[in-house]
């Protein structure tokens, strides 16, 4: 027996020593539902920096409480009606080291209409430090019909950088950045179709692209174009054999179009390189329930509980539980 496959045994089987450091921890599909906002917002907040993964292996990430209420914060300016970047814009001008250095300061920050500010005692601060004396009526909200224009990066683009898979800094031109944020921007807005010709947009630019396939695979995904989004999983994992998101999601795919076997031996695969990964356990449990084996399941559903007790989906697990005595 391999030290993978005794480190898996034991995380099902709840050891303590085995859990350390792993127990109560949120994945960003965790984050989203909690945070009620879609996956590409979280995803956005990641790239961006104004939220910082507390663990992150094999494209997975993990965050732990503070990075939640942080998240909290985000997402009640984009329920306010802020989009993504605007959020990222309006953030910049509040902290003289940026955006990423305002999030942290979020609990400080006031929104008044489209105006935010920092408290700093009984002042009200706006962008440079600039003391604000009043109140003000928000904007009149943008024209929500305007044409969406996708312009593709040219190879004369100024070279930027982003944070990518695993950390890294990936080359990435200001255009592309753009579309990332952009297509992240529409599928907040429920603007799914156009959020996946954003995403088509960026990798005719950029070329293959692990990171983009895949986003572009969970959009397809939540449109309901399973066949679509199983050759976009294939392609990201073509790409990047390690990245175990795009396998989960895979075989969440592979189990809608009927594939259970397929399905199955997707997630085990998954959870052979990362035990710990309490997603890929709940949708496994889920497949094992589909096909009548309750004893499996029932095992995976165990072990999510033990390794998520905070999870959004934890309630439902336990009513499944439940209902086998």
């Amino acid at each position: 027996m391999n030290a993978t496959q005794r480190q898996f045994d034991a995380i099902v089987d709840g050891d303590e020593a085995a859990l350390a450091g792993v127990r109560g921890y949120h994945t960003v599909a965790m984050m989203a539902a909690v945070l009620d906002v879609p996956v590409s917002a979280v995803r956005h907040w990641v790239r961006g920096g104004l939220l910082q993964p507390t663990r992150r292996r094999k494209a997975i990430d993990w965050f732990d409480y503070a990075e939640l209420v942080i998240g909290r914060r985000l997402a009640r300016l984009h329920r306010a009606g802020f989009g993504l970047r605007e959020i990222d814009a309006r953030l910049a001008v509040l902290h003289p080291e940026g955006a990423v250095a305002a999030a942290r300061l979020l609990d400080r920050i006031v929104v008044d209409g489209r105006r935010l500010s920092v408290r700093r005692g009984d002042a009200l601060l706006g962008g440079g430090g600039q003391r604000q004396l009043g109140f003000y009526a928000p904007d009149q909200p943008v024209d929500d019909e305007s044409p969406v224009v996708f312009v593709v990066p040219g190879p004369g683009s100024q070279a930027a950088t982003c944070r990518g898979r695993g950390g890294d800094l990936v080359p990435e031109s200001p255009a592309e950045a753009e579309l990332l944020a952009l297509a992240a921007d529409l599928d907040a807005a429920g603007e799914i179709e156009h959020a996946t010709e954003a995403l088509r947009a960026l990798l005719q630019a950029r070329g293959p692209d692990a990171r983009v396939s895949f986003m572009l695979a969970e959009l397809l995904y939540r449109a309901g174009d399973m066949t679509a989004s199983r050759e976009r999983y294939y392609a990201a994992i073509e790409l990047d054999p390690d990245h175990l998101e795009a396998r989960t999601g895979l075989g969440c795919v592979l189990a809608e179009l009927g594939d259970h076997e397929l399905a199955e031996a997707a997630l085990d695969g998954v959870l052979m390189q990362q035990p710990d990964y309490a997603d890929a356990h709940w949708h496994l449990a889920g497949i094992l329930d589909s096909v009548g084996r309750w004893s499996d399941a029932t095992r995976h559903l165990r072990t999510f509980l033990t390794l998520a007790p905070d999870s959004p989906w934890a309630r439902t697990a336990m009513e499944r539980l439940a209902d086998r005595g």
